[in-house]
């Protein structure tokens, strides 16, 4: 592994900046603070810089030696609803908020790698750095797409990571095609009569339809969808009465879905409806079905994909790149997959030894009140992304030419 000299010369100043965003953790949409600290760093560097875009979005514009193509680099900025049980100097200044999916980390890097391409601007056309609102659960990446991103900027490719606890410290792992699973939300409402508790034959009781629901549901995973495919159907919440001596009048019972194939999604929405439906009506009850998706597949284009495994390589090493195992989890990445190619990876966080002394007993992994960042990947991120850049926009690299703004 051979980093870039001037990036490793930086990194403490990011990893500094890194910190302060971790100590001051924004929710979706609310990531005012984080977003001003982008703009005034890249304004600092010379960059070209537009803000406001998908509510609290920012976009910095590099220009290289001459016109050409334009890639996009992404990082998201959002934080959690989530205590924090981390006791060490950067813990979160705010109650019930705290960046435990590494955004805060994403945002330092692509600072990192901007600082580096802001002075050495060897390549041809334009990098567009996209500091994104809203990943967890706002759709930040549909809210900046709607808000004109590919309209106002000439992007032809897009790129970007995750950090991922578990893999070995600055290793990478990729793959081409499905990486991340579709995340939809369903709620059931079934709606019975109430009655009193100690009289169920003069109603119909929702609950007992609820738990019948629960075990159906998981008919569709277990007889309608083929082994081969991936999908996970949970109940995750039932809500039904106020008190122990009343049956209520309905219930509520909602979870979500996660699959890769569009089409198997397609089956297990219309196998809900129908069950839920059914199945009410079987106990006297009606069924009120509803589905939301909320974030496609992430499906990585394989060219893109190809091309930063290589880049992966060059610098880290072959035994440093790995093949990704697709995840049911999801990420909002898929809409800009949706609209341009690219190519979104893992970056290896370790296992939670490099969390400073005073970090919560509970394990270093997403989502986690003990997580923290792993600042030793700022150096390494950066130095991906202006390797990539380099040779992306480089002789041999995209051929595709478009004005730039």
């Amino acid at each position: 592994m051979t980093l870039l000299a001037p990036i490793i010369a930086t990194a403490e100043t990011f990893k500094t900046i890194r910190r302060d965003i971790h100590a001051h953790p924004e929710l979706c949409y609310q990531e005012h603070r984080t977003a001003q600290i982008v703009v005034d760093q890249l304004t600092q560097m010379g960059i070209e810089v537009h803000a406001g875009i998908g509510v609290t979005g920012v976009v910095g514009v590099i220009k290289g030696l001459t016109p050409g193509a334009g890639i996009a680099l992404r990082a998201d900025m959002d934080a959690l609803a989530l205590e924090e049980h981390n006791q060490f100097d950067h813990v979160s200044r705010y109650t019930g908020k705290m960046h435990a999916c590494g955004h805060d980390g994403h945002t330092a890097t692509l600072l990192c790698a901007a600082d580096y391409l802001s002075k050495n601007r060897n390549f041809t056309g334009t990098v567009y750095l996209i500091f994104q609102p809203a990943e967890e659960g706002g759709a930040g990446a549909k809210a900046m797409i709607k808000d004109g991103l590919f309209e106002r900027f000439s992007i032809n490719e897009i790129y970007g990571y995750h950090n991922w606890p578990g893999y070995d410290q600055g290793s990478v792992g990729i793959i081409g095609g499905a990486m991340m699973a579709s995340a939809s939300e369903f709620k059931i409402k079934v709606v019975g009569k109430g009655t009193h508790a100690a009289m169920p034959h003069l109603g119909a009781d929702p609950l007992l339809v609820a738990c019948q629901l629960v075990q159906g549901l998981q008919s569709i995973v277990a007889r309608n969808v083929s082994p081969l495919e991936s999908v996970v159907l949970s109940v995750t919440k039932i809500h039904c009465g106020e008190a122990t001596n009343i049956i209520a009048d309905d219930c509520m019972v909602e979870g979500t879905v996660r699959c890769f194939s569009e089409e198997v999604l397609q089956m297990v929405e219309k196998r809900m409806a129908k069950i839920s439906h059914d199945m009410c009506a079987a106990f006297s009850c009606e069924g009120q079905f509803e589905f939301k998706r909320s974030y496609p597949a992430t499906i990585n284009h394989a060219a893109q994909a190809q091309f930063m495994r290589q880049v992966a390589i060059d610098l880290l090493g072959q035994d440093q790149v790995v093949d990704f195992t697709p995840t049911m989890g999801s990420e909002d990445f898929s809409f800009f997959l949706q609209e341009k190619p690219g190519c979104y990876f893992a970056l290896g966080n370790g296992d939670g030894d490099h969390r400073d002394r005073g970090h919560g007993l509970g394990p270093c992994n997403l989502h986690n009140p003990s997580y923290d960042f792993n600042d030793a990947l700022i150096p390494i991120g950066a130095s991906l992304w202006v390797k990539l850049v380099e040779a992306r926009l480089g002789q041999g690299g995209i051929a595709v030419k478009s004005k730039q703004i």
